[in-house]
């Protein structure tokens, strides 16, 4: 085969999508037979393969072409294709360099032209990982007007994106939705570039992701796995897509179907040399395996991802409370909610906060957070966070003993989790639906619920909540009117235990230890350690 076929197969491979053999064919034929726009296909097909030495070569062949043949507008998009890989890889004063060598081209340029826009994208994105949605909201609008006025479906779909992601930044969520929604119709309509596509999908998943619309993340992380799916060597995009997938398969109860997609995400990661990414993956690992009972797995995964510059917190704070160390769980908890954060990189602090906060009988720092998880619920009007929402009033009341204004809140959080199909979720719920049942009297419904949530707890794997419900469900009634947890106490006072030693055996708080046993003197009339250790011995309960 000539080299003029072989390029005319290279170019035909890209026109289809088949990265693996436009990049083979387009490296084969030799740089003197490239023309720029073919410098310009192979750093495309080489990006997409996961070759980004080859591509940021491929990007400077093009840009130098470009600048002989006098074409000003073509070398711009050259340099800023270098400064977005070159940033992608960390590379960050070299991708300013890029950006300013395309600034000066531009000068060159007339003013209305559309490469001004591709530029600005640039500088959007430094705004966005700077915290200034402010900022980049203006310049995503203007964005989004360069697209519309020279039909360009990039900056159009881009722009729209970043107009969406920054009204959620600033808790306009709603309205940032619709945007986000209508970004994605250019991408499904084939009118986006390959790489910017890749980038909207996953731009818009980690959105949905961020306000827990899950119902969203699972459609469109459908459509992206079909995207991958059809073009032949893709490596980008195919990390996140397995990321999402974990995240999907997670709230649906399908916990080693999402270890298993978790690990090949964090094994894409790596060889496409995003390893960063990998931190995320982790996390979402750690929680999982945290649910499981696998707790030294679960400690190894958020110490890789705080290796690869990942923050675990509150997934790990709910670990370190696993394992009783509670003091050291509140910590994490207040160092995170200490840290300024957007509304919505806030609210998903939220519920492992509160579980932290509460188990450790902290009620005055978890009452303000439980009434913003409800407002934050309302104003974001997504179903999940309602529903966990729901779900710590609830909790908060059955801290606080007031089970009858606890039950309302619990069912409406159960009927919430059972229409979203999040099994883990519900069973929890149930637990404590159980509970408020049993501090109402009705021992009957409670122990209805109790074993509805065993057999989806065991179904699941939740090897610690589901032995948590089993101590609910031990026979009863305990004398004195003692409850599950309390008989746990005083059998350890029993034994001679010291409070500090109680809460470590037992993964509470000493304040919750100390708590507990001045209910026990209440209900047992009973003065001290001593007299209390006496009726466990009479009554059996040693």
């Amino acid at each position: 085969m000539n080299v003029v076929e072989e390029l005319l197969r290279a170019r035909e491979a890209f026109d289809r999508r088949d990265w693996v053999a436009a990049y083979e064919g387009l490296s084969a034929a030799g740089s003197d037979a490239l023309l720029a726009a073919d410098f310009a296909d192979l750093a495309t097909a080489a990006f997409l393969v996961g070759r980004h030495n080859d591509c940021i070569q491929a990007l400077q062949r093009a840009y130098q072409a470009h600048v002989d043949a006098g074409d000003q507008r073509a070398a711009v998009r050259s340099a800023f294709w270098l400064a977005m890989t070159l940033m992608d890889r960390g590379e960050l004063a070299v991708a300013s360099g890029w950006i300013a060598r395309a600034d000066r081209l531009l000068e060159t340029l007339p003013e209305d032209t559309v490469e001004h826009g591709y530029v600005l994208f640039f500088r959007m994105l430094g705004h966005i990982l700077g915290g200034d949605p402010a900022t980049a909201l203006d310049e995503a609008a203007t964005l989004t007007s360069y697209g519309r006025r020279f039909g360009d479906g990039d900056l159009l779909a881009t722009g729209l994106m970043a107009q969406g992601r920054c009204l959620l930044y600033l808790g306009r969520v709603p309205e940032g939705v619709r945007l986000l929604d209508e970004a994605m119709i250019g991408v499904t309509t084939g009118e986006v570039s390959p790489i910017f596509a890749g980038q909207t999908y996953c731009s818009l998943i980690e959105a949905c992701q961020e306000i827990s619309d899950f119902e969203r993340v699972a459609q469109w992380t459908m459509a992206l796995t079909t995207w991958c799916g059809a073009q032949v060597g893709l490596v980008p995009f195919t990390g996140q897509c397995a990321v999402h997938r974990g995240q999907v398969m997670r709230v649906r109860g399908a916990f080693e179907e999402a270890i298993a997609e978790l690990d090949g995400a964090i094994r894409r990661y790596v060889s496409a040399g995003t390893p960063a990414a990998a931190g995320l993956a982790f996390t979402e690992k750690g929680g999982l395996l945290r649910i499981r009972g696998e707790y030294d797995a679960a400690e190894e995964a958020f110490e890789r991802a705080v290796g690869f510059g990942h923050d675990p917190q509150p997934a790990h704070a709910l670990l370190t409370l696993s394992r009783g160390r509670t003091d050291a769980a509140c910590g994490a908890v207040h160092r995170v909610l200490g840290e300024p954060r957007d509304p919505i990189h806030r609210s998903q602090l939220l519920p492992g906060a509160i579980d932290v906060l509460l188990a450790a009988d902290d009620l005055a720092s978890a009452r303000p957070l439980v009434a913003e998880l409800v407002a934050v619920g309302d104003s974001f009007e997504s179903r999940s966070l309602k529903a966990m929402a729901g779900y710590a009033v609830g909790a908060l009341a059955m801290a606080e003993d007031r089970p009858d204004q606890a039950l309302a809140a619990l069912r409406a959080a159960l009927r919430g989790w059972q229409e979203l199909a999040w099994p883990y979720e519900a069973a929890r719920t149930q637990v404590l639906v159980g509970r408020a049942l049993r501090g109402l009297g009705d021992e009957e419904s409670a122990t209805a619920e109790l074993r509805g949530a065993a057999r989806t707890l065991a179904a699941l794997g939740a090897i610690p909540d589901a032995r948590e419900v089993d101590r609910l469900l031990a026979p009863g009634p305990l004398p004195g009117g003692l409850t599950a947890r309390e008989a746990e106490v005083l059998r350890l006072v029993a034994a001679g235990r010291s409070n500090p030693e109680i809460a470590a055996a037992l993964f509470l708080s000493e304040k919750t230890v100390a708590r507990h046993l001045s209910n026990i003197f209440t209900k047992l009339d009973v003065p001290s350690r001593t007299a209390a250790a006496a009726f466990a011995f009479d009554h059996g309960l040693t």
